[in-house]
């Protein structure tokens, strides 16, 4: 499995979970490498992977497993490779199904391999992989990336890192006054903020206030909640803008009760899209119009005015947009990262009380 890191640091380690099994799962043996392209790794960067000293482990349902820290140093940006061998059946493996990097899947250990020529089959998922830790210096910051596809990056073009998240660390990086500053992506495809189980505010706490150096956050969800809602419309119990304003108002306090600032981000159009409702978009321009005025957040990033079309704001503007019309291509995802004022990652700000 490919992942991009952030910050540069000299040890690292990863996070597996198991959280969505109903048994256990046995590691057998792990490895990381910087990668070099497809399948291939640097052989010299190649480091077993131990958990709590022990080169395998078993992971209960249910359980996260961190392995030791390892001596690798990492330069800023750098794609790394992580590999897994797993001895035994899995059924159900705990996925993060749309991660638009190309995952390389052989047979028997090759987790010292310099290479899987010929790989079993290849996906664009990571599987068990809930994240790696670069130990940086104590400046560190992270950033939580939290929302929902057009935060994971659907419909930008697999392998070429082109969802808005990965653009942010790319500038945030260049610039000697926010390199300090790292991106988490917990963006999940068809995510809302309001339901049960997996949605926004029952994954949170786990999800971004949870991630190691988090001091800012970015929400940028909602859309799945206006189409669902008013796709499904009750007449006893509409869905409405002050449904999605009281969640935000949630996320907003958990962040804050523990020290985190958080950013809210303005919804982007989906007029044409086949989820479009004039009733929807009601809903998100209320949505929108409260997020930069209520001064609720601690700043606020318009992605909606840096792609919307300037003639119909209900569109993607032309070059900005998608084949699904709800989702932004390539060049919008940049547009929107390319909008964030990087300054807000620097300034003092005064966190305030629940």
């Amino acid at each position: 499995m490919i992942v991009r890191g952030t910050v540069g640091g000299r040890q690292v380690r990863v996070r597996l979970s198991n959280a969505f099994s109903g048994g256990t799962v046995t590691i057998g043996a792990a490895s990381m490498a910087r990668s070099t392209s497809g399948a291939a790794i640097d052989p010299s960067s190649s480091r077993a992977l131990t958990f709590s000293g022990g080169r395998s482990a078993v992971m209960y349902a249910g359980q996260l497993l961190i392995s030791d820290a390892i001596d690798l140093p990492v330069a800023p940006l750098t794609d790394l490779a992580i590999s897994l061998y797993l001895p035994g059946d899995v059924d159900s493996p705990t996925n993060h199904r749309f991660g638009l990097r190309t995952t390389y899947v052989g047979t028997g250990d090759l987790t010292s391999a310099a290479n899987i020529p010929s790989p079993v089959t290849t996906t664009e998922s990571y599987y068990w992989l809930a994240g790696v830790d670069v130990l940086a210096p104590v400046r560190t910051q992270t950033i939580v990336a939290f929302g929902d596809s057009i935060t994971d990056g659907d419909q930008s073009t697999p392998n070429q890192l082109a969802n808005w998240p990965t653009r942010l660390a790319e500038r945030l990086q260049a610039s000697k006054a926010t390199a300090h500053i790292a991106v988490v992506n917990a963006g999940i495809s068809g995510n809302r903020i309001l339901g049960d189980n997996g949605s926004g505010l029952a994954r949170f706490v786990n999800d971004a206030i949870a991630q190691p150096g988090v001091s800012w956050i970015i929400l940028l969800e909602g859309i799945n909640d206006i189409t669902a809602g008013t796709r499904q419309q009750n007449a006893a119990q509409p869905f409405t803008a002050e449904d999605l304003i009281a969640a935000y108002r949630q996320v907003i306090a958990q962040a804050h009760l523990r020290g985190i600032r958080i950013a809210g981000a303005t919804l982007t159009p989906f007029g044409g899209s086949s989820a479009y409702s004039d009733a929807g978009e009601q809903i998100r321009a209320a949505a929108n119009e409260w997020i930069r005025s209520s001064k609720a957040f601690d700043a606020v990033i318009d992605f909606d005015r840096a792609v919307r079309d300037p003639n119909d704001t209900r569109r993607f503007r032309a070059e900005a947009d998608s084949p699904d019309l709800l989702h932004p291509g390539d060049a919008g995802y940049r547009l929107m990262a390319d909008a964030i004022d990087l300054a807000i990652f620097t300034k003092p700000v005064i966190v305030r009380s629940p």
